[in-house]
């Protein structure tokens, strides 16, 4: 079993293995590669088998590094955690759950303003399209698609109203006179999204839509597309307000009708130590929406 005065060697060691090199490491933990590679050795020499595969370019995992770097990464990330919960600098760490698309094209960009007005704060983000469980304390703010079903004890706030319009490149704008050329290009599909091309068409009285040349299960990534000229995206012109102001992407067809819906929620705990800083965000969050008539 290994010896509590071991940890200082497992900690070298998953900062070698994840960044795959020895000298990575030592920079990383302000050690000499002689010293990491020393506590290297000797942890191997303690457990009976060899984590890494050497070689004079690289370092490899073997399988037993492989196994072990699992688990010390899971440890130090609960560790990590634990000291956050107590530690008395926890009322300037933010930590935030969101939507990918949401926090590609909208939060990122403008998360530099938020850090200026408020100096001090750290910001931390994971993205994924599931909802933050609060319970365990991983999360202090969650924004999410579509409005949280459970919300008790949750202050809901909508972001905004958001339009979904056809979008494409100028380029391929300059092709398309009228709602009946779309069945002439590509259209690119957002999988998630509520509003879909079948939807907009009925809307417009223009019958059933061509089928999508693409789909993307993401809507940053069906922006990015049409803003490269793949083709025409029915999306968010929140999610795609930085294109659309820097002149990759133009909205077709004024004179049509567009669906306006509430996308995005943010939502946090109506209790707990971080609920000040929360609102505090949110507030910031909801000011920045502004007009989204683009």
């Amino acid at each position: 079993m290994v010896q509590l005065a071991s940890l200082s060697a497992v900690r070298i060691f998953e900062a070698a293995a994840r960044l795959a090199s020895f000298r990575a490491a030592a920079e990383e933990l302000h050690l000499s590669p002689s010293a990491v590679s020393h506590a290297i050795a000797k942890l191997e020499r303690d457990l009976g088998t060899s984590l890494f595969e050497r070689s004079t370019r690289k370092v490899t995992l073997t399988l037993a590094g492989q196994t072990l770097l699992s688990h010390a990464s899971n440890a130090f990330e609960e560790l990590r955690r634990g000291v956050e919960t107590i530690s008395s600098n926890k009322a300037h760490l933010l930590r935030v759950h969101c939507a990918p698309s949401y926090a590609a094209q909208v939060l990122s960009p403008r998360l530099p303003d938020f850090l200026a007005h408020y100096a001090g704060v750290e910001v931390r983000v994971a993205a994924s399209t599931s909802y933050a469980r609060f319970v365990d304390g991983l999360f202090d703010v969650d924004i999410v698609y579509g409005e949280p079903s459970n919300r008790e004890d949750l202050i809901v706030v909508p972001l905004g109203e958001e339009i979904v319009s056809p979008l494409c490149s100028p380029g391929m704008a300059e092709r398309l006179k009228s709602p009946r050329d779309l069945v002439r290009v590509p259209l690119i599909r957002s999988d998630l999204k509520r509003i879909q091309w079948i939807d907009w068409f009925e809307l417009n009285n223009l019958g059933p839509p061509p089928l999508p040349a693409m789909s993307f299960d993401r809507s940053f990534l069906a922006v990015d597309a049409a803003a490269n000229g793949l083709g025409i995206a029915l999306e968010s012109t929140t999610l795609a307000r930085r294109e659309l102001e820097n002149g990759r992407l133009v909205r077709l067809f004024p004179v049509c009708r567009d669906s306006r819906y509430i996308g995005h929620y943010l939502a946090y705990p109506k209790s707990g130590a971080q609920r000040r800083l929360a609102k505090r965000f949110a507030d910031w969050l909801i000011d920045g929406v502004g007009d989204q008539t683009l």
